[in-house]
Order: C-alpha cells, then structure tokens, then sequence
C-alpha cells in the first residue's frame, strides 16, 4: 500500500491542516493500493498564499532562466518515466503498455512543443509598422488554479502546469482524487528540477472541497479546467463572484462521419479509436456515422473489431483495453448499455455485464449498438466508456445536420477519398477540432471545443497564451 497523505506547498511536502484519508482503488482489482489526504479550505489557503507570494519574483524571472527550470522538469521525467508509467496504470487503469507508449509520454511530447512555442514568443512588440510608440506587452496573469481529471492525468497536467511556469504564473494544482500519484511524482519533478518554492503547489481533494475553493478564491488570477460539461458549469459559477479567467476543456460526443468512398480501414480505426483507453476520453469518436451505402458493412466489421478487443488487467502487457477508472462508472456505463437497449438500438457486440471470465475489476465488454435514431439517450449523452452507437446518413446535408446537432462540439472525424468533400465538411462541422481520414493533428495544434465542450484552447502557443495577459502600451520611447 503507497501511503502519501502530504501535499507540496512552498516548496515542501507538509501534512494537511486536518486528517482526511482518502483510499485510491486499484480498478483492475477493485483492491485499494494507496492512501491520499483530502484537502480543505486551509490546505488549499495556504497553497494559494505560498503562489502569491512567490508570483512577483518568478513573473520577473528571465524567460531563459524559466525555460531552463522546465527543461530540468523534463530531465527528471526521463529519470523516472517507468515509474510514472506503473503509476498511471496502476491508479487508473491504462494497460501498462499503454502507459509507457501514451499515457505517460504525453509530458515530454507537450514540454516540448511549448519550448517551441515559447522560443517564438516576443514578450515586447511594436503594435504595427506605422505606430513607432506603442508597444504589446505579454504578462503572466498571476495565480492559476489547475485542476486536472483520472483519464489521461498527465496529459492534462502537462498542458497546464508546464505553460503556466513557462508564463511566468505560480500554480497550484488540485489532480483528481481518482488519480493522484501521477501529479504527486510530477511535484517531486518540480522539487528536484529546483523550481523555486511556491510557483508550483499540489493540494489533494476532491472537486467540491478544493476544487470548489480555488474556484472561488480572491487571490486566484485564473482557473483552468478538465472535467465534465456539469463541473465546468460549477466551477464557472464558482469563479464568478471573483472575475477571474476560466477556462475549460470539457466533454464530448464526437461524429465519425464515414462516406462510401472511404478507404477500407477507416471503420475499424474508427472502433479501435473509440475503444482506446476503454472509451474514457472526451475526443472519442462515439457516433459513427455511415453514408447509406456502406451501411450494413460497416456495422458488420464493428462488431467483428468490437468483438476481437480483449480486456484484462491494467498490470498485463498486451494490445487489450483494461477497467474503468471506477465503480460508479461502471454502473454508469452499463446503465446507458441498458438505455440502448429499452430505446430500440441494436446491439451488435457487447452488452451488459462483465467481459466472460471475469468477475472482479470494472471492466466494461466493448460495445456496439447499431440502428441508433437522433435523439436516443445514447446518442446524446457522453458515456466515457466502450460503447459505439452507429447511424446512417443519406448525404452530406444530413451526415452535417446529424453531426451537429448535439450540445457538445470538441472533436469531428471525417473520413473519405474526396478533398474537395473534405474541406467541405471541415469547414461545416461546429467543434473546435477535425481529424480526417486518420490523420493526427500536428504538433503544436491547439485542443479545445465550442459550445459545451469549453472553449480552452491547450497545447502550443495557444496553450501559453491563455497564461497571459495582453498590455497595450502608447508614448513608449522609440530607441
């Protein structure tokens, strides 16, 4: 059993204010592996006052000199990265391969497109060629509060935390209580890559106790998000009374619109997409959508894909998906699996219960529904699990109408041979990303959505820009 109850303020690990131990389940196992400290309003005052107090020096510290601290981060990530790869996997449930290949090398990947980004910046510029005595300024907005989710921890952490420093802001960072150990090796990251006392702080908790806190708290600059459409709705409302930035990256209900002429791959990579991470993530393709023709086809080889996907321990090396993060996510996903069914969907693969074999651990059978009408529960709302719904389209009016009709708009998937098409349905799509014919966004591409996915923009200069604010200066004296 891991026992780390301490949270890192100031530049040490110090014990809560009050006793509040928190156990984090193995989900392959349903077996407790470690121990955590719930936060509270104190932990979390004190956290906030150790950033404050450390914003003027660090906001004044040469960009050069915060770059190196970060790239000192970096160098103890690859000190540790097996390390941070079984934790990932053991607290949330990432198959171990996964966590070496994906999971964790989401901070090396990110650190270094924003050290890209971050060498292109001008921190004072001209306003234009024709007004020599104004300038722009870029300064870190302050404080920010970061809060993180369990489904890809470091990920997320590395797009806020590593800006955030990069900027010139001090953080304090409040992971998911789901998955904490991952952040907690990342503060030793920062203790040992001499990052100074208080511009990084982690407080354990839980949303409605930290992360409820920081959301309001006066001496918070900003308050950056990911988490659920429903928690992003509260900590805005939260954040209100005090005026400061929030940004949220938010949920999703992403169409994978498939034409006839797609290639011959692109409804199995559109299943395996979907399965990836056991469907816990908000940019899954969970709504496929197929041009009439290649209908019945294609739900034949989703369930032939769904079907061959294995499902095991989170401990095991193989190319399997493991458990959900956790019971109550379990019962959720197999209460929308029963929604499929009562409302008509045909289910195809998968289905209600536990993969055979099993009888511990949340595991969740990929699933497919096919025949999926707009408007039934499962095809309006994120499950953030293995289940697929599948529809048809008749053209690319409808496959547009369908797509867009939902609250969400994160991520859009198209596929087909026809490049005029393409950029058609690129430009008609409402969401803040599209990926076609499964070519990945390049590096340094911003991630966010519209509508109720947020509207953050992460990653690349995108991602350090929301750290800044903008001063636009008038008389300055022309050298």
């Amino acid at each position: 059993m891991i026992e780390k109850r301490d949270f890192y303020i100031n530049g040490r690990w110090v014990a809560p204010a009050v006793p509040h131990d928190c156990v984090v389940i193995d989900p392959s196992t349903e077996d407790p592996c470690a121990v955590i400290s719930l936060g509270a309003q104190a932990d979390t005052d004190a956290a906030v006052a150790a950033a404050r107090a450390a914003f003027p020096a660090w906001a004044a510290t040469p960009p050069a000199e915060r770059r190196a601290a970060v790239v000192r981060i970096l160098e103890q990530y690859e000190k540790r990265k097996e390390e941070m790869a079984k934790l990932i996997s053991l607290e949330m449930g990432a198959p171990i391969d996964m966590a070496r290949d994906s999971q964790a090398p989401c901070l090396p990947e990110h650190l270094k497109d924003f050290l890209t980004a971050f060498d292109g910046i001008e921190w004072v510029r001209p306003l234009g060629p024709d007004t020599p005595n104004d300038r722009i300024a870029l300064e870190p907005i302050g404080v920010v509060g970061l809060i993180t989710p369990w489904n890809w921890p470091m990920n997320q952490i590395t797009l806020k935390a590593i800006p955030a420093i990069l900027a010139g802001c001090t953080c304090v960072l409040k992971p998911s209580e789901e998955s904490p150990l991952n952040a907690m090796l990342f503060a030793e990251f920062c203790h040992d890559a001499g990052v100074p006392p208080g511009v990084f702080n982690l407080v354990n908790g839980d949303g409605a106790g930290v992360g409820t806190a920081l959301s309001r708290h006066p001496d918070v600059d900003m308050i950056s998000f990911t988490g659920s459409t429903r928690a992003g709705r509260a900590i805005s409302k939260a954040a209100a009374e005090t005026l400061k930035r929030v940004t949220l990256e938010l949920g999703g209900k992403g169409a994978n619109v498939i034409f006839a002429d797609a290639d011959k791959k692109a409804v199995k990579r559109g299943v395996l997409h979907m399965m990836n991470n056991s469907g816990q993530s908000c940019n899954a393709p969970s709504r496929m959508l197929v041009e009439r023709p290649a209908y019945d086809r294609a739900v034949e080889t989703a369930a032939e894909t769904a079907n061959a996907i294995k499902v095991g321990p989170a401990s095991e090396s193989g190319r399997h998906i493991g458990p959900v993060v956790n019971k109550r996510q379990w019962d959720q996903i197999q209460g929308f699996i029963q929604k499929g069914i009562d409302e008509g969907a045909r289910l195809v693969a998968g289905g209600l219960g536990l993969p055979e074999g099993m009888n511990k651990g949340f595991y969740v059978r990929p699933t497919v529904f096919a025949d999926v009408k707009p408007g039934m529960t499962i095809e309006r709302e994120e499950i953030f699990g293995p289940v697929l719904s599948i529809m048809a389209f008749e053209d690319e009016a409808e496959a547009v109408k369908i797509a867009n009709d939902t609250p969400y708009g994160l991520t859009n998937y198209v596929q087909t041979e026809d490049g005029a098409k393409r950029n058609r349905m690129a430009l008609a799509l409402k969401s803040g990303m599209v990926e076609m014919n499964g070519i990945a966004r390049s590096a340094g591409a911003p991630f966010g959505g519209v509508k109720s996915s947020g509207r953050a923009r992460e990653g690349g200069h995108w991602g350090l820009e929301e750290f800044l604010e903008v001063k636009a200066i008038s008389g300055w004296a022309a050298e």
